[in-house]
């Protein structure tokens, strides 16, 4: 079926293309939605008529979409973690919890929008992109850090008592 565009669609085009999807595509998804009106020739002749209008409606989107990229890119995420030994999660950072940190701070993104290249498993620096419109992707910097204390193993609380100030220690105690 032969439609055009009234949104950019990811993977379709842009404002203005007409493009050939499949009917259920654009009967079920893209028509509805209103991201698309069918390619007869009375749509024709409106969008050649109009498209001064539809081209300033994509720069619009495509300005707003950079100064979200921007606003994203100045973010700096942090999380507080359980930590196991070697830095280790209890768990890790899911799309989520940067989705919901995001939204806190006063910007609304779909987290299905949001990819992390690795699992965030660990203590450390990590990177996630966001796609905030199609050609325009934001990096954000997330910190993990841990909120647990030092947790002394066994062994060095055993070497601590063997050690020659304790000794002198225990003496004063039995003197």
């Amino acid at each position: 079926m032969r439609i055009i565009l009234q949104e950019p669609v990811e993977h379709l085009g842009n404002i203005g293309d007409l493009v050939t999807v499949a009917d259920g595509y654009a009967r079920n998804y893209l028509l509805p939605t209103g991201r698309a009106i069918l390619a007869n020739e009375g749509n024709i002749n409106y969008v050649k008529h109009h498209l001064r209008g539809l081209e300033k409606k994509r720069i619009k989107l495509q300005v707003q979409g950079e100064a979200l990229r921007d606003r994203l890119a100045s973010l700096k995420l942090e999380f507080e973690r359980k930590v196991g030994e070697q830095g280790k999660l209890f768990g890790s950072v899911t799309v989520m919890d940067v989705a919901e940190k995001i939204n806190e701070s006063g910007i609304e993104i779909d987290r299905r929008k949001i990819e992390l290249p690795e699992a965030i498993k660990s203590v450390g620096d990590f990177k996630a992109l966001v796609k905030v419109q199609m050609g325009i992707v934001a990096e954000i910097s997330i910190v993990v850090v841990g909120d647990q204390e030092e947790v002394v193993p066994a062994e060095a609380t055993e070497v601590v008592a063997d050690s020659p100030a304790a000794e002198s220690e225990e003496a004063e105690v039995q003197a």
